[in-house]
């Protein structure tokens, strides 16, 4: 992250983002929720990656540096935050319910009781009574936004982060892995291509990333899995780019993750 912007407020509205596209490293003073109501979207920030599919939505709270990463044709909606409903001081992964959804939909759509941007223009200052005025804004907009505060309050946090290791032994790892997720090698087997032991491993993997290494590798296939399924790979070869033994094993644990298939990923 070279160059990074800063915005004094959280920007609110929609922003179409094609596959591969993205926006560079920034912070601004507020927080924000991100969610890809179309596309799974990743954002990245110094201490790992999150990544979100059409049922869930990011946290980004004030003052964290991060880029944000389109997988799949992305319908990106930005809700700027002066508060901080969720009291939450790092990033996070949030299930986004049906209600949730369509209230992110309605506040951040042009069209609607915002009178925001376009969707092709920069995303504009964010709005509502919890995020800061707008001139224009109405009655409709400021209960639009306070029955949307009360359901994000509710909203279930969930592990669909990718934290950065810093021990260098643990990163080299965590890069072989990275870089082909199908790689069923056992902790012992990738401790000495990283010139340490099982032991130590397994360690660092609960000490710095806070899960162990099969929840992390899960993890890992999961976040792969959701970026291939975006561009259209089938979900077949979804399975063995991503190390499951067969594709209904891969079903399986991603029908437990999110809550539906990988086929009704993007038709939802």
């Amino acid at each position: 992250m070279p160059e990074i912007r800063h915005l004094p407020e959280a920007p609110t509205g929609r922003r179409p983002l094609p596959p591969g596209a993205g926006i560079d490293a920034h912070r601004h003073d507020t927080h924000q929720i991100v969610y890809a109501c179309r596309g799974v979207l990743s954002v990245t920030t110094g201490t790992g990656i999150w990544v979100a599919p059409a049922n869930r939505a990011i946290w980004v709270p004030a003052g964290t540096v991060h880029e944000h990463r389109a997988h799949g044709d992305t319908d990106l909606r930005l809700v700027g935050l002066t508060g901080n409903p969720l009291g939450l001081e790092r990033p996070a992964v949030l299930v986004v319910r049906p209600l949730l959804r369509e209230l992110i939909i309605a506040y951040t759509d042009p069209t609607g009781p915002s009178g925001g941007p376009s969707g092709g223009a920069p995303v504009g200052p964010s709005s509502g009574p919890a995020a800061g005025g707008r001139e224009g804004d109405g009655g409709e907009r400021e209960r639009l936004l306070a029955v949307l505060l009360d359901q994000l309050s509710r909203a279930p946090e969930q592990a669909l982060h990718l934290p950065a290791p810093r021990d260098s032994r643990l990163a080299a790892v965590c890069a072989l892995l990275h870089r082909d997720p199908a790689d069923n090698s056992t902790l012992d087997q990738l401790a000495a291509r990283a010139g340490t032991s099982g032991r130590t491993l397994a360690r660092l993997f609960r000490a710095e990333l806070g899960m162990s290494f099969p929840q992390w590798r899960t993890q890992l296939r999961l976040h792969h899995a959701l970026l291939l399924l975006a561009d259209g790979v089938p979900v077949t070869a979804v399975a063995h780019r991503c190390g499951w033994a067969s594709a209904s094993a891969f079903i399986d644990v991603f029908r437990r993750a999110f809550g539906y298939t990988p086929g009704r990923a993007f038709t939802m």
